[in-house]
């Protein structure tokens, strides 16, 4: 996977959230906010980045603290920031190239995949949650499921309709 697929990912989940009106609105299944969720995966999109340049060991000694006030816009425009981090750093990562993750030592493409689900994989919380029609984009889902979990098969020349 690659940056190109963290930035459809990331658009894809700007679009839904730009359909969004309140950001104070609840998304139960996460059990916070859409700004609360936003300002998650936007976190969680740093922390790749920050984890694929720090290298094979764990370096971790600060934290991004989503600021009191922030509005959904904000929080949305520091989304499609974070993601084109992530972006720019997969892509500027040489294949051997290892980073630190609790479940183990993902090259840049596994980075890239991790963030895809983190933007795409919320992304539909939030619809769930607000009832919004929404479907991730089919390359990077099938991307992010194939490299994610290898083992789930779809029967080829089938995209996935959801998660």
């Amino acid at each position: 996977m690659t940056g190109d697929d963290v930035r459809a990912a990331v658009a894809a989940a700007r679009g839904l959230l730009g359909r969004v009106g309140d950001g104070a609105a609840e998304v139960p299944a996460l059990g916070t906010s859409v700004a609360g969720v936003v300002a998650h995966v936007a976190g969680s999109l740093a922390w790749y980045a920050h984890d694929l340049v720090a290298g094979p060991a764990e370096v971790s000694a600060a934290d991004q603290v989503r600021r009191p006030g922030a509005d959904l816009p904000t929080l949305v425009a520091d989304l499609g920031a974070w993601g084109e981090v992530l972006a720019r750093v997969v892509d500027a990562s040489p294949p051997d190239e290892r980073g630190w993750h609790p479940d183990g030592r993902p090259d840049a493409s596994g980075f890239a995949a991790m963030g895809c689900a983190e933007a795409l994989l919320h992304a539909h919380d939030v619809a769930v949650a607000l009832a919004l029609h929404w479907s991730p984009p089919t390359g990077p889902a099938a991307a992010t499921l194939a490299r994610l979990f290898p083992r789930s098969r779809r029967p080829a020349g089938t995209a996935p309709t959801g998660w």
